[in-house]
C-alpha cells in the first residue's frame, strides 16, 4: 500500500487538461485553467478548475471535484463539446496516467446550462466530476 501525503499527489488539474486534450472531439478546444488572452465566451474552451475535494488517508486516495466550464459560439457546440469533455473523464476510470492510477470517476453534476456575467456573449455549460486518484 503506498504511503503518500497529500502533498505528494500530482496536479489532477494537469491530468484531466492532458487527458482532454489528447481527445479527437476535444482537439480544436482551447483547454487550461485559465481563458486565453482575447477570451469573450464565444471559443471553443474547456476550463479545468480543481474545486476541493478529500484525501483519503486509509485508502491513500486522492478524490478531487473537477468542475469543467465549456464554453462554445453557440448552445449547441457548447453542449456538444461538454459532453465529449464529460465522456471522455468518464472513461479514464481504471486507466493508469504516469505514476497515478485513476480509479473512479463519478459525475456529480451533469452539464448544465449557465450563463456567465463577466463574458456576456458566452454559451457556457458548466459539470462537475470527482474523481479517485492513487499514485504509487
Amino acid at each position: 500500500m503506498p504511503t503518500s501525503a497529500p502533498g505528494s499527489f500530482p496536479d489532477v488539474q494537469a491530468i484531466v487538461r492532458d487527458l482532454l486534450k489528447k481527445r479527437p472531439e476535444v482537439a480544436e478546444a482551447y483547454v487550461d485553467d485559465a481563458p486565453p488572452d482575447g477570451f469573450d465566451g464565444t471559443q471553443l474552451a474547456v476550463l479545468v478548475s480543481r474545486m476541493g475535494g478529500a484525501w483519503v488517508d486509509d485508502l491513500h486516495v486522492d478524490q478531487p471535484l473537477i468542475q469543467l466550464e465549456v464554453y462554445g459560439p453557440t448552445k449547441s457546440e457548447a453542449h456538444a463539446l461538454a459532453n465529449a469533455a464529460r465522456a471522455t473523464l468518464l472513461a479514464a476510470t481504471g486507466t493508469v496516467y504516469g505514476t497515478s492510477f485513476i480509479g473512479e470517476v463519478i459525475e456529480e453534476d451533469g452539464p448544465r446550462w449557465l450563463p456567465d456575467y463577466i463574458y456576456a456573449g458566452a454559451n457556457r455549460y458548466v459539470c462537475i466530476l470527482r474523481m479517485a486518484v492513487r499514485t504509487d
